[in-house]
């Protein structure tokens, strides 16, 4: 978690470019250009269906290199502006199940950004380049793997047709006013909130003509149809589509709505048709629950409740009663406990879920943290070490022990753990934060300025991010090596600064 002086100043941050970004929203048309963005809903591509080339044209407009890079850009400057998730668990969940579902789909290039954010709202996205982000609200929308890895695959979709650069082509506009209002239209749906998103929408697609229009319900029918090949061959449950359709229609039936060509993602009972009917293609089977998808849903519960007093009601309540998942409803509770202080409980209550599972990351985290919450600091990092013995790339281990090591004091030894993670994961914004967390506590004050650095460049604040490492080089004075890295640093800083400015 961020300390909160420090959090206060990156919202404060985001508050200032919020306003600046909607001021640029105003300049630029957003007719066509949430093509692969805002997704209300998803499906991805297949890899054993040989789909047409693109052709040279859409890549002579934007070329799969310019996409990657704009994205990087884009992504940057996104995190800046909103509010991500720190949670290593989900992290780790959603990159693992974008990856499975990757194999099965058209895309060549699979290297991905996951961004993870904190918002209730039921929203994904997808950006070129290779950027998926995630509303931590779709969990609550959805009540299996199935029905999320549908959104995911549907985003996979907009990527592996490049529905972006045929989107630009289309046009006959330059990508950089396209990108820039699309960066405005996902920060508004992930600060201001949905209505102020499809608002600032409304306003701004009004000078569309009909062809764009047309052009995007054409990329929406693609990504559904190839969505639904890539959850056969990801061994999904393609029943799971039409039912996601279902929940985001009734989720959205009572609320106010712009008319349905204004939306990117309409969701209408023609279109639940259309996915029902392919469906209906392949034979029902009874496909497993994955716990993973009930427990991450569970933090997330427990994430958006107003106190943790609220959550401990609620998961009670569940385990009472009627319940997606018992298992992770019991797991709600431990955490609810936890946070309410009352360890005791919290323990008895995580005993039954550790007999059954010993060695489940989420379960040992949940112990290690009861064992903390009382100050028991030895015993929680002995539980965390010895997983780590067993599964060291396990981040979530990785991110948890760094933090109980700083609590309880172990600075160097922290150090140690988060230099080593981030020369393997150098854009995990939250390892680079809490890595200049413990220079600092161990007096490593030019460790200070390039942690900090790092983490202001992976959220797009350039100017704090060139005053670090200029504070960096007047340390490094004599360090003939370290002087030049940083300088070396700094133009590239430089270059984002003015790439930042184009969009």
């Amino acid at each position: 978690m961020l300390t909160p002086p420090f959090k206060q100043f990156i919202d404060g941050l985001r508050s200032q470019k919020l306003a600046g970004i909607l001021r640029k929203l105003s300049g630029y048309k957003l007719s066509g250009i949430l093509l692969l963005s805002a997704a209300l809903y998803g499906t991805g591509a297949a890899a054993n269906y040989n789909l047409p080339e693109l052709g040279d044209a859409s890549s002579a407009v934007v070329s799969p290199q310019q996409e990657r890079e704009l994205g990087q850009t884009w992504l940057r400057i996104y995190r800046s502006r909103v509010p991500t998730s720190t949670d290593p668990l989900l992290y780790n969940y959603l990159n693992n199940l974008i990856n499975r579902l990757a194999q099965s789909s058209q895309l060549k290039d699979r290297r991905f950004e996951l961004i993870v954010v904190k918002n209730p709202t039921m929203n994904a996205f997808a950006v070129p380049g290779g950027v998926i982000g995630v509303h931590t609200g779709l969990f609550m929308y959805a009540e299996s793997e199935g029905q999320l890895a549908s959104v995911l695959s549907h985003e996979l979709a907009h990527l592996s047709q490049r529905h972006f650069a045929r989107g630009v082509e289309h046009q006959q506009k330059n990508s950089i006013p396209t990108m820039a209002a699309m960066l405005a239209s996902l920060v508004l749906a992930a600060t201001a909130g949905g209505d102020a998103g499809l608002a600032a929408l409304t306003a701004t697609q009004a000078a569309a003509l009909d062809s764009q229009l047309r052009f995007s319900r054409q990329n929406e029918q693609e990504a559904d149809r190839i969505g639904m090949q890539t959850m056969v061959a990801a061994g999904e449950d393609p029943y799971a589509v039409p039912a996601m359709f279902e929940r985001m229609l009734k989720a959205t039936r009572y609320s106010r709505r712009p008319p349905e060509f204004l939306l990117t993602h309409p969701v209408t009972e023609s279109r639940i048709a259309d996915a029902m009917n392919r469906a209906n293609k392949y034979p029902r089977e009874q496909h497993p629950q994955h716990l993973d998808f009930f427990l991450m849903r569970a933090r997330i519960q427990l994430d958006h409740d107003n106190t943790p007093q609220d959550a401990v009601k609620r998961f009670r309540s569940e385990l009472n009663g009627e319940s997606l998942s018992q298992e992770a409803s019991r797991y709600g509770l431990v955490l609810a406990l936890t946070d309410s202080n009352q360890p005791e409980q919290a323990r008895e209550t995580l005993q039954p879920l550790l007999d059954k599972s010993p060695t489940k990351d989420a379960y040992i985290i949940a112990l290690a943290n009861i064992e903390a919450s009382e100050h028991n600091y030895e015993k929680a990092l002995k539980l965390l070490e010895d997983q780590l013995k067993i599964d060291s790339g396990n981040s979530a281990y990785t991110i948890r022990y760094a933090e109980l090591l700083m609590k309880a004091g172990k600075y160097a030894r922290g150090e140690e753990v988060l230099e080593q993670y981030v020369r393997q994961d150098s854009k995990n914004d939250y390892a680079w934060y809490i890595l200049a967390e413990v220079h600092g506590l161990a007096g490593n004050i030019l460790g200070v300025h390039e942690a900090r650095a790092e983490y202001y460049i992976l959220n797009g604040v350039y100017d704090k991010a060139q005053q670090q490492l200029q504070n960096a080089l007047k340390l490094s004075r004599g360090n003939y090596h370290k002087t030049a890295i940083l300088r070396e640093k700094l133009k590239q800083v430089d270059k984002m600064q003015k790439d930042n400015d184009k969009l």
